[in-house]
Order: structure tokens, then sequence, then C-alpha cells
């Protein structure tokens, strides 16, 4: 079978350390086994996209030494296929209209918080459908019909791992208000689109990934192998986001620092064995057939930004 890796950056914002190692990885792992790489821009959220950061995101990765093969797919331009997967799951009855609100869910007296802090949805539109009976366009969004029961499957970093999505989310959106399609069901419809075969992502979203799995089974998808590498963190154990003001790559190369030196910080969090000296990413290949071929989860330990 022909690996195929995605990376897959969402344009909000500039580029910062948890992303390069996130996609120096998933680039390695693809290349070491002589695979492809594809690159998608998950465009999909339009109030939070920022003017001009798809142009600063090709130059980051480019800066990092990554390449990819075709054309970037900008994930607003399926919205057609998403349409058509969401009107096949309402034919087959795995979807219901919902008119609820934030406040209403999160005021439910029935409604704990999933493994990622999300409220429950406590199923008030799935128990009582007369609630989003004649709801005009534009007011309801579409619910998954969570099965019970433990997703399970075996990661490449966490190795045997399983979560309860109906247990602790409930029936989770597919596509919100405005009829776009939610990030879970157009990721997997994305990368069974790019025809992606393996992800590599942060264990931020091991929940998400569950749910991915339900939705892949559901309209009879293939199923990428994964690997969820741990957060990069900061010196107080804070983990890097753009709304916090990380340390992006543009300030790192302003302030003079190379891209071999963040590839050599990147290869030595996983555990790669020559971290002597600042390579290009092209060096690293060889040295990540481990990311390819390992059989048993991969042993990642944390990576405080000690060296740069």
């Amino acid at each position: 079978m022909t690996v195929v890796g995605r990376l897959a950056p969402s344009p909000t914002g500039r580029l910062h350390l948890g992303h390069a190692r996130s996609f120096l990885l998933a680039w390695w792992s693809a290349r070491s086994q002589g695979g492809s790489v594809v690159l998608r821009i998950d465009d999909l959220d339009a109030q939070r996209v920022v003017t001009g950061s798809l142009e600063t995101i090709l130059e980051d990765l480019r800066w990092l030494g990554l390449d990819w093969d075709g054309e970037p797919l900008l994930q607003s331009t399926r919205a057609d296929a998403h349409r058509e997967a969401l009107d096949a799951l309402e034919r087959a009855g795995a979807l219901y209209a919902c008119v609820c609100t934030r406040r209403e869910i999160a005021s439910a007296a029935t409604a704990p918080h999933g493994p990622d802090g999300e409220v429950r949805y406590p199923g008030t539109c799935r128990e009582d459908p007369a609630r989003a009976a004649g709801a005009a366009p534009g007011t309801f969004a579409l619910r998954f019909r969570t099965p019970p029961g433990t997703v399970r499957w075996t990661d490449r970093v966490h190795g045997p791992i399983g979560f309860d999505v109906a247990g602790t989310v409930g029936d989770f959106v597919l596509a919100r208000k405005d009829g776009a399609a939610s990030y879970q069901l157009a990721t997997v419809l994305d990368d069974a689109h790019q025809g992606v075969t393996e992800i590599l992502r942060a264990d931020d979203l091991l929940p998400s990934a569950a749910r991915q799995r339900l939705l892949a089974e559901a309209l009879g998808l293939p199923l990428p192998s994964q690997a969820h590498l741990p957060l990069v963190v900061d010196a107080k154990g804070q983990r890097l986001a753009k709304r916090d003001g990380a340390v992006t790559l543009q300030e790192l190369r302003r302030g003079g620092v190379s891209p071999e030196r963040i590839c050599r910080w990147a290869a030595r969090s996983v555990g790669f064995t020559e971290t002597e000296h600042d390579r290009p990413a092209k060096f690293w290949v060889q040295q990540s057939m481990m990311l390819g071929t390992s059989n048993g989860p991969i042993r990642l330990p944390e990576s405080p930004l000690d060296d740069l």
C-alpha cells in the first residue's frame, strides 16, 4: 500500500513550534516510507480565518524545508461533497435537526463535561423531535446519532485506546446552523478524498479521532492509521497556542533561529539518535524509519522549549 501523509494547517494565524514539530514528524514518517504528502488548508471556520494566513503558512512550511505533492486543497471548496455526505447520512437516519442553543445545553442538569472540556449534549431534540419540526433554514444544526459503546483503536503513540463518545460527548454536530459541515465530518471526507493513509497530529485531538472513526464507519470510508503526539509545552508546562501569543516560526526566524535548528530540536524530542548537529529537514527522513515501521507504540517524551 502506498503511504499518504498529510499536513492540515488552519489559516488562523502564524505557525508556532507545536505546528512545526507535528508537520515535520508527519512529513518524515511519510517520506521515510517512500510515500507522498498532501497539503490541505482547513479553512471552513470563516470567522476565524486571518487574511494573509494562507500565504504565511506556505512560507513557513517551505522555510522548514517541507514540500508536498500536488496543489494545496482548500477545504472550503469541498462544500458540495460535504453536503452529499450529509444527505446520505440523513437518508440513513443517522442525523436529526437540533435547535438547542449553547446556553440551553450548558444549563442542562444532565450535561457533564467530556474529555476535552466539551459539554455533553443531553439529547433534547433527539428525545423531542417536535422542537425542531418546521424550523427555518439557518436556525438548526444537524447532529449525529452517536451509537453507545466505547470506540477502540490502536494509536501508534498511545497504543490501545478507547473513548466512550456517547457517554462523554453525546450526539455531536455535523452541520452548523449556517449549513457548513463541521470539522469532524469535513476531516473524514477530505482525508478519504485525498487518499490519506496515516495521520500524525497532537494528542489534544484524541477525542476527535474517536468521533471521526464513528463517521468513517458510518460512511463506509477507510480508516487511516493514527499517531497522536504529546503537546509541545513551554517552560511553565503550558501548551503552545496561537491565541496565547505562542512563539511563532516568524519570530524565531527574525531572532536568528535556523530551520535546521528547529529540525534538530524536533528530532531530539522524539529520541532520534543523530542529534549533535543542526540538519535540514530532508536529512532526518532516513532517521525517521522508526515512525513508519513501528509495530508498537512510539515512546515520546514531553518536549519543552529547552533548545531554542
